[in-house]
């Protein structure tokens, strides 16, 4: 590095707004957000979710509206996650596969609304769907059973496909899911649906709000670390996005997000796929509980951490504060 006190003063280039401005290496704008949103039955009903201040569950007309929020504050993307009813839910996830299901209905809601300027991801796992809280089916011992899952994945995309979404996301951390999905889009002639592959999710500490907010957090018999990865492990993760990648899915994702920067850089470095990151509910709360005890400045923490996903090389960030951001960064 060429260059010494006082011929460079790094200082110089931070002395105005105007000149941080100019320097500014990364990023941010409400195209990179994407908005998840959760789905209830009824109509004209908003269920605040206890354990996510500010994040609510919408029927289907208030996800419409939602939908045309992000629409006016330019942002490209909305998640859907359904909350199924009690009495929909079985062993088998059969509601997944129905075609006038929450979430069906609700991606034809948003089309309607907002046609081709939204996009829609749609979550692809069976845990909103069964009675026993697991992302798949079990066999006889209680176990993830992996190809039997899979077939019923393909169904429920198809199924989601059909119903209008944009973005395909499995969720499930089965192996061999995305190369079967993604010759059954084939096949269906869902040529332009996208996959968004949750490539590298852990087996993590910070999902609590988020099952609450699908109801299948009182209903997880057991645990998730079957098929969800070690958080402990990196070069695994390198692993599970090469094959997603080489099975098909135009873009990866890891989860969560704030405490795995380290792998969102690996990934990005090491694959040229764009790399999103879900910022998930448990670091959400966490800077809604920080900034309710006067620990930190809300505004400011959110675009600081949604910064960090940038610089640590995502393409994109799902983030529940996707709206907040968006309006501090519309100015």
């Amino acid at each position: 590095m060429n260059g010494s006190y006082p011929n460079t003063r790094l200082r110089r280039t931070r002395a105005t707004g105007w000149s941080r401005a100019l320097h500014r290496e990364t990023l941010i704008t409400p195209a990179d957000l994407i908005w998840p949103l959760f789905v209830t039955e009824g109509d004209g009903v908003e269920q605040p979710v206890a354990s996510l201040p500010g994040v609510s569950r919408w029927s289907v007309d208030g996800i419409a509206a939602r939908a045309k929020e992000a629409v006016a504050l330019g942002i490209p993307v909305v998640a859907l996650f359904p909350n199924t009813q009690a009495e929909r839910r079985s062993d088998d996830g059969a509601e997944a596969h129905n075609p006038d299901n929450l979430m069906c209905r609700a991606i034809r809601a948003i089309k309607d609304a907002c046609g081709d300027d939204l996009g829609v991801l749609t979550d692809v796992a069976l845990d909103p769907y069964t009675s026993h809280g697991q992302d798949g089916l079990l066999d006889d011992k209680g176990y993830v059973a992996n190809d039997a899952t899979v077939s019923a994945l393909v169904d429920q995309a198809i199924n989601q496909a059909e119903a209008g979404a944009d973005i395909i996301a499995p969720s499930d951390m089965m192996d061999g899911r995305i190369h079967a999905i993604r010759m059954a889009l084939e096949m269906g002639e869902h040529h332009n649906v996208q996959i968004m592959s949750y490539a590298a999710k852990y087996a993590s500490a910070f999902y609590g709000p988020f099952r609450d907010a699908v109801g299948s957090g009182g209903l997880l018999k057991g645990d998730k670390k079957t098929y969800q990865m070690d958080p402990a492990n990196t070069q695994e993760a390198l692993r599970e996005v090469e094959l997603d990648i080489a099975e098909g899915a135009d873009s990866v994702m890891v989860k969560p997000g704030l405490a795995y920067l380290d792998i969102v850089r690996r990934v990005h470095d090491n694959f040229d796929v764009p790399v999103f990151a879900y910022q998930v509910s448990g670091e959400y709360a966490m800077i809604e509980a920080a900034a309710a005890a006067g620990a930190g400045d809300r505004d400011a923490l959110v675009l600081e951490t949604l910064m960090a996903f940038k610089r640590a090389g995502c393409s994109g960030v799902l983030t529940y504060h996707a709206p907040r951001a968006a309006r501090l960064l519309n100015g």
